[in-house]
């Protein structure tokens, strides 16, 4: 049984707006100033889970994105070039392309996939099955290793992606994940599965902020 239900995503940003605008574009969200929160902006679609709030902070991006979103949202790399977006590189089945903040992110062809635009989510790891293994319990789905140094999460309720994948990489975490998911749950629940509590709700925050196996974080709110 699953522990959490996803409940939606978030983004650090220099210049919400600016950063904001653009992510709206390519995924077709709306766009709004955060309300409580007038330095930060709101993403909206179709349904709750689409949702995406753009965070402000302090602190540039300084490392590559270790969660990053595979888009497939019918348009052309020129289209996301005339956003703002630079080509990083070229591979075979999809580009690698940066945002106008510098976060990384892959553009594949439109194709069969959940809602909206987002084709996965990517989240790079040192044990890929073992981090997708925690995910899929956490969150329900289905895990699957789906070849060396690759594995992924199935079907999992709530999300609006189809995918969960898990890659691994050589580097280790070095800093604050600009790209971060939020979960509905109970936070204790979560730290005897293994996560890390990183800040509990105070009178600043009403979520607790944990951190995964590996050290990713995200942030937990009660029913």
């Amino acid at each position: 049984m699953a522990i959490a239900i996803f409940k939606d995503l978030c983004l650090d940003a220099g210049d919400p707006s600016a950063l904001g605008r653009f992510w709206a574009a390519v995924l077709d969200l709306s766009f709004a100033p955060d309300e409580d929160n007038p330095d930060d902006a709101v993403l909206r679609g179709p349904s709750p889970e689409r949702t995406i709030w753009i965070n402000k902070v302090p602190e540039p991006k300084t490392v590559k994105h270790r969660l990053h979103l595979d888009v497939a949202p019918g348009r052309t790399v020129s289209d996301l070039e005339g956003l703002g977006a630079t080509v990083v590189s070229r591979e075979e089945r999809w580009t690698v392309m940066a945002d106008p903040e510098g976060g990384e992110f892959c553009l594949f062809s439109a194709g069969p996939h959940a809602q909206g635009a987002i084709k996965s989510l990517v989240l790079d790891s040192a044990d890929p099955s073992a981090q997708a293994a925690w995910w899929a319990r956490v969150l329900g789905g289905e895990a699957q290793d789906l070849q060396d140094g690759w594995s992924a999460i199935r079907n999992i309720p709530g999300t609006p992606f189809p995918d969960w994948d898990f890659v691994r990489v050589p580097e280790p975490k070095k800093a604050k994940n600009r790209w971060h998911w939020d979960v509905t749950g109970d936070a204790e629940a979560l730290v005897s599965a293994g996560a890390t509590v990183l800040r509990r709700s105070d009178a600043e925050i009403s979520w607790t902020v944990l951190a995964d196996p590996e050290g990713n974080e995200f942030c937990v709110f009660g029913h």
